[in-house]
């Protein structure tokens, strides 16, 4: 983009900023919360993996779907999706934790994470084409700063809401009264759900400011826009694949 024609795009990169920096936060919260529920669970370190497993395989089997549907519905769209979905996902934990049931606990994983990964695949673009391109480099750094800024934010968040509390073992519930096991039950989902609830309003609420905000169009004009089967013949972005594997 030229400086004749570009604009002041100082509001749209900040909320674009805001968006690495909750899909850094967020991760990290992803991490914190596999103590919590191996102890919720009793489960051994190797089914505790599978917590990671559910959430980073959804990079890997939603990023070129994402990618296609964002060539279809735009980026703008692709953001307010992601935004959605990543939400939805947040409300899943309310039933999980409701419930006590893991499997609902890999499916919010695993939706959440698909989300993020289309706000992924949508938001870098967009930071680049955001002013001069020569400084392009520099606006994805700033907002990877931000990213990094979550990262650091979210443990203290973790230890204040989801990790404040002991956890009692199956055989520690069983000796407790009906009444008293009710109101453990209860504390604990209220431990889970509550955090959560406030992260889906979070990103409902960025997916309405989306909906207002003014981007500019992703085109042929800003990037030189190739398939995918053509863009793994640059050696630049195999070896960039590979590092990053």
């Amino acid at each position: 983009m030229s400086n004749s024609n570009s604009k002041n795009y100082l509001v749209p990169f900040i909320a674009l900023t805001s968006l690495f920096f909750m899909w850094g936060f967020i991760t990290v919260i992803v991490d914190a919360f596999i103590p919590r529920l191996r102890d919720v669970f009793e489960l051994s370190y190797k089914e505790a993996g599978y917590v990671q497993f559910a959430w980073f395989i959804a990079y890997f089997v939603v990023s070129i779907p994402a990618g296609i549907i964002l060539s279809f519905i735009g980026y703008k769209r692709g953001m307010i999706l992601g935004l959605v979905i990543a939400g939805i996902g947040c409300l899943l934990f309310y039933p999980a934790a409701e419930y006590r049931i893991f499997p609902i606990f890999g499916l919010a994983l695993f939706v959440l994470a698909s989300g993020i990964t289309f706000l992924q695949v949508a938001a870098n673009p967009f930071v680049a084409v955001l002013g001069p391109e020569e400084k392009a480099s520099s606006r994805l750094n700033l907002s990877q700063a931000f990213n990094s800024f979550g990262t650091t934010l979210a443990p203290i968040f973790a230890a204040a809401f989801l990790l404040s509390d002991k956890i009692k073992s199956s055989d520690q519930i069983a000796a407790l009264s009906a009444l008293d096991k009710e109101a453990y039950y209860t504390s604990e989902a209220m431990a889970v759900q509550n955090p959560f609830i406030f992260i889906a309003l979070s990103l409902f609420l960025l997916g309405g400011v989306f909906t207002f905000l003014k981007l500019p169009k992703i085109t042929g004009d800003n990037f030189n826009i190739v398939g995918f089967i053509e863009a793994l013949k640059f050696k630049n972005l195999k070896m960039g694949i590979l590092a990053i594997f």
